[in-house]
């Protein structure tokens, strides 16, 4: 995989549990089968929306290869791979490969904040012992560490580092990132309410937790403005943040996107302790923006 396979719609997928909080695996390969069969191009399994701080090391390792075995090639699969310290991260990354992932992504370390000299040195050792390609992962409100556009284009030309997920909340930065890293790299958002923006400003796709929920919505738009039909994009893009306001960030991402999906009629399951339920209101709020997108009767 190079940086030209990262485009497109990626859903950041849910993992699902039993009643138990036992890993379902039916249920999360009925959610890979959801997804491609409505037309993204790639999956991203293990990251915050897939409960990876709540998962083992094996689990982690499980969920990809279920997934990839679903998948059987049909879309790339990039592994959420995120570790405080270098030696796990590393782990972390062999196991991905081995379980069958295309590509991992990593945050920088989290909890210790950190100066830029040992991020940098934490992602270099990463790439060099990495058995498949990387892509760098800017979440500063969930690991404390965000990093700047220059530092990320400092990243963006090590060896094996084909882009970059954009979690930050300034538009600003996701733009000076794209013209310091001049088309070398794909960068991507990780911001639903961004997709239709960061496209126009020549992004190449999302990593998206709304496309687990809707993907063919999601590739909808992205085709769309690959067409140069942006007065429907723009129309889509308004109509799908009814349900992106539910996913960024309160009352958080995972119970919102699982809890979609189960009234879709999909095993979405419910979250892992000590992840919170959704409040009689905000389910009411959710029920109604899926039903405003058609996806569910009134």
């Amino acid at each position: 995989m190079d940086s030209t396979d990262l485009k497109g719609v990626i859903p950041a997928i849910v993992t699902p549990f039993r009643g138990d909080e036992q890993l379902d695996e039916q249920a999360l390969s009925a959610i890979v089968e959801y997804v491609v069969s409505n037309g993204v191009h790639g999956i991203m399994t293990t990251g915050g929306t897939g409960e990876f701080p709540l998962l083992s090391r094996e689990e982690r390792r499980q969920v990809t290869q279920i997934v990839s075995e679903t998948a059987r090639g049909r879309v790339p699969i990039i592994a959420g791979t995120a570790a405080c310290s270098t030696r796990e991260a590393i782990q972390l990354a062999e196991d991905a490969a081995q379980a069958g992932a295309t590509a991992i992504i990593v945050t920088p370390p989290f909890y210790f904040i950190l100066p830029e000299q040992p991020i940098y040195q934490h992602f270099a050792e990463l790439v060099r012992n990495s058995p498949v390609p990387v892509v760098i992962y800017n979440n500063p409100l969930y690991t404390g560490n965000s990093l700047a556009p220059g530092f990320i284009a400092r990243l963006l030309e090590l060896d094996n580092v084909i882009g970059l997920k954009q979690s930050q909340s300034d538009l600003g930065q996701l733009v000076e990132v794209l013209r310091l890293a001049d088309h070398r790299s794909a960068i991507c958002t990780g911001i639903d309410s961004q997709f239709y923006a960061a496209l126009c400003i020549g992004a190449a796709g999302i990593f998206s937790t709304a496309a687990t929920i809707c993907p063919r919505q999601m590739v909808e738009l992205y085709d769309l403005v690959r067409a140069n039909c942006h007065e429907n994009a723009r129309a889509l893009h308004r109509r799908l943040q009814l349900l992106n306001r539910y996913l960024e960030y309160d009352p958080g991402y995972v119970a919102p996107a699982k809890e979609a999906l189960n009234l879709l009629g999909l095993p979405g399951g419910q979250g892992r302790r000590p992840m919170p339920t959704l409040t009689s209101d905000e389910m009411a709020g959710l029920r109604s923006a899926l039903q405003e997108l058609k996806m569910i009767p009134a």
